[in-house]
């Protein structure tokens, strides 16, 4: 064997492909695995919607082992909101907490994370206990309604992780403010067509591209106001103490009310921008 021999031989062993080496660690990996107070909160977030489809399930159980006709109980329908509203309590804070105090390598991911289980999957559920067992419309309509406010919740968090708007505002509902709605909808009426195609409306607004504005400042304060009265009604009524009904009926048509003017009022600020573009080039 010649000189040259070897030296191609070992330059084709060194062609070969060889097993990656592990690249070192980037960045301080030790404080990924520390929680922050914003990460506590997520946790709470997450926790308050594993809470809700638990009190959910356990009505529909409860029934079935009985041999009882299953009927959703205002109950079990009112913790598990109440639960949500605690959960979406916590979504309002975690950012402002990270903000002010100190955001953890993986706060943006347990954020999401935790919104998935409350505001998409915990929704979704409670669609399935209303109306799944009702008999008054297709259980494969049921599936479908529940199943888009999961996937559309699960986009928007995606997108909302991806695509950021030049206003700062939100482009697509938010995802709790769209669990409310679903929650509202639940809350007043009862499963029939009409009600179905309301939810997948707001499936659908959740992943439009219509902005609705980021609670700031006053903003962030009437919201955090207006999830308390929310659950102080949903106590209410819950209770079963006088003046329940109403108050419930009062705060999810104000819910859905708030969710149906916005796009309207940005539809028809748009169309005032056309005219005036308009009226410029005609000028």
């Amino acid at each position: 064997m010649t000189t040259s021999d070897l030296g191609s031989d070992f330059g084709a062993e060194a062609a070969w492909p060889v097993e990656d080496a592990p690249e070192e660690p980037r960045g301080p990996v030790g404080k990924a695995f520390r929680l922050s107070a914003a990460d506590s909160l997520s946790l709470g977030n997450a926790l308050s919607g594993f809470l809700a489809v638990c009190v959910l399930a356990w009505s529909a159980i409860s029934n079935l082992q009985n041999d009882v006709k299953f009927v959703p109980d205002p109950r079990f329908f009112g913790t598990a909101v109440v639960l949500l509203l605690i959960g979406a309590t916590c979504d309002l804070f975690d950012g402002l907490v990270a903000r002010k105090f100190r955001a953890s390598a993986m706060g943006a991911e347990l954020d999401n994370l935790a919104d998935v289980i409350s505001f998409g999957f915990a929704p979704a559920f409670m669609v399935m206990i209303w109306a799944g067992f009702s008999g008054k419309v297709p259980l494969w309509l049921v599936l479908c309604a529940a199943g888009s406010v999961l996937l559309a919740g699960v986009v928007r968090l995606a997108r909302f992780a991806c695509v950021k708007t030049k206003s700062g505002d939100f482009m697509g509902l938010p995802i709790p403010m769209g669990a409310m709605t679903v929650v509202s909808i639940v809350l007043l009426f009862q499963p029939n067509y009409i009600t179905m195609a309301a939810i997948f409306a707001v499936a659908w607004l959740m992943v439009s591209r219509i902005e609705y504005p980021k609670p700031k400042g006053n903003l962030a304060a009437v919201v955090l106001g207006w999830m308390l009265i929310n659950v102080a009604c949903l106590t209410i009524w819950a209770a079963g103490l006088a003046g329940g009904d109403q108050l419930i009926k009062v705060g999810a048509t104000m819910q859905i009310a708030i969710v149906s003017a916005i796009p309207l009022r940005v539809l028809m600020f748009k169309q005032q921008q056309r005219r005036e573009r308009r009226s410029e080039n005609a000028g």
